[in-house]
C-alpha cells in the first residue's frame, strides 16, 4: 500500500483513483516506480500514460474519466457514451467511450477510447466535474452516424423527443451541421418524427402499410372528435373510410397496470362509437409485416362504407 503525497492523494480522490503519468511525476514518482507498481499488480495502466491506483474492473464513470484524462482538455463526451450518461433507455450499450476532440489534437483511438476530431466542438456541451458532455442533440446525431440499423436510430430519435431530452429544432440544426456525412439514417428517422411518428415501432408500422395497394390514406395520430365536438382518444393510425383504428402496443407502457387500464379505456371509448381497433406489438410488426398488412387490409375491406354510421370525425394531426 503506497502512502501518496497529500496533493496526489487529493487528485486521486477527485478523479476516482485515476491519474496521469504527468501527475505521478509531479508527485515525485519516477517511471521505474510506476512500472514496478503496475508490474506487481498494485496499479493498472488503463490507457497510454493513464493509470488507475486500484485494481479490479473500472466502473463506467471511471472509464469515462480515464478517457478524458487520456484525451486531454477540451475533449467532449458524445455518441452512445453521452446517451448512456443522459439515461437513454433504448440506445445500445457500449463499453467504449466516444470523445470529440479539437481537430488539431493528435490523440488517436486506443483501448476503450474512440476519438473523433472535429472542426467545431459542441458550444452547448454541459460541464461536469471531469469532462464536458455534448448536448443531447449533438450526441444523438453523433451516435446515429456510427450506427447501421434504422430501427435503433428511430428508437433513439423518438426517445430524445418524447422524453424531452431535446427538441426537433436542435436536432435539425445538428443534422444540418453534419451535412451528408453518414447521416442518411438520422435524416430518415428525423423526417418520420416530424411527420408525426411518436415511436420507432409506429414508424415501422407506417413502413409496413405504405406498401399496400389496397389501403387508402391513413391518418397518423389524428384528431378524433364526436359529432358534438368532444375530443376522443388519439390512436396511432386511423382509416376514416372504415372507422378503423390502429394501435402499436409497447411492452413498457401497456404491460404496466396503469398503462393497461388506460389502453382499455381508449379502446372502449372508441368501440362504443363504432370504431374498430386493431392492436399490434412491435415484435409482430417487425417479424410478420405481411401478416400485419393483410390483417389491416381485410379489416378495412370488411368495414368499408361504415364511416357514415359512426359518429366520429377525423382530422390530420396538427402540423401534418
Amino acid at each position: 500500500m503506497v502512502d501518496h503525497p497529500p496533493r496526489l492523494a487529493d487528485i486521486a480522490h477527485r478523479q476516482q483513483d485515476l491519474v496521469t503519468r504527468v501527475q505521478l511525476l509531479q508527485a515525485g514518482y519516477d517511471d521505474m516506480f510506476i512500472y514496478r507498481q503496475t508490474r506487481r499488480g498494485r496499479w493498472q495502466r488503463v490507457l497510454p500514460a493513464t493509470y488507475a491506483l486500484v485494481t479490479g474492473v473500472l466502473t463506467d464513470e471511471q472509464r469515462r474519466i480515464s478517457a478524458a484524462l487520456y484525451a486531454g482538455r477540451g475533449a467532449q463526451l458524445t455518441g452512445l457514451s453521452a446517451l448512456s450518461w443522459y439515461g437513454f433507455r433504448y440506445s445500445p450499450r457500449t463499453t467504449d467511450v466516444h470523445l470529440l476532440v479539437p481537430h488539431s489534437t493528435s490523440r488517436k483511438s486506443t483501448g476503450h477510447v474512440l476519438v473523433s476530431r472535429a472542426l467545431s466542438l459542441d458550444p452547448n456541451a454541459r460541464a461536469t466535474a471531469h469532462y464536458p458532455v455534448c448536448s443531447p442533440a449533438r450526441a444523438v446525431v453523433d451516435a446515429a452516424r456510427d450506427l447501421r440499423d434504422l430501427r435503433t436510430v428511430r428508437a433513439i430519435v423518438a426517445e430524445a423527443v418524447q422524453r424531452s431530452f431535446t427538441d426537433l429544432a436542435a436536432l435539425d440544426e445538428e443534422i444540418i451541421r453534419a451535412r451528408r456525412s453518414r447521416t442518411a439514417l438520422i435524416r430518415k428517422a428525423f423526417h418520420e418524427v416530424t411527420a408525426g411518428a411518436r415511436s420507432a415501432p409506429e414508424a415501422e408500422l407506417r413502413d409496413c402499410l405504405a406498401g399496400s395497394r389496397l389501403l387508402p390514406e391513413i391518418l397518423w395520430n389524428p384528431r378524433l372528435t364526436t359529432g358534438d365536438g368532444c375530443t376522443l382518444p388519439t390512436p396511432d393510425g386511423y382509416l376514416a373510410g372504415s372507422a378503423l383504428a390502429l394501435e402499436v402496443d409497447s411492452r413498457e407502457y401497456h404491460f404496466s397496470p396503469d398503462g393497461w387500464a388506460r389502453t382499455l379505456d381508449r379502446h372502449n371509448e372508441l368501440s362504443r362509437l363504432g370504431v374498430m381497433t386493431l392492436h399490434f406489438t412491435p415484435a409482430q410488426i417487425r417479424r410478420e409485416p405481411r401478416r400485419v398488412r393483410r390483417t389491416v387490409e381485410q379489416a378495412h375491406a370488411s368495414r368499408r362504407g361504415l364511416a357514415a354510421a359512426v359518429a366520429v370525425h377525423a382530422a390530420p394531426a396538427a402540423g401534418c
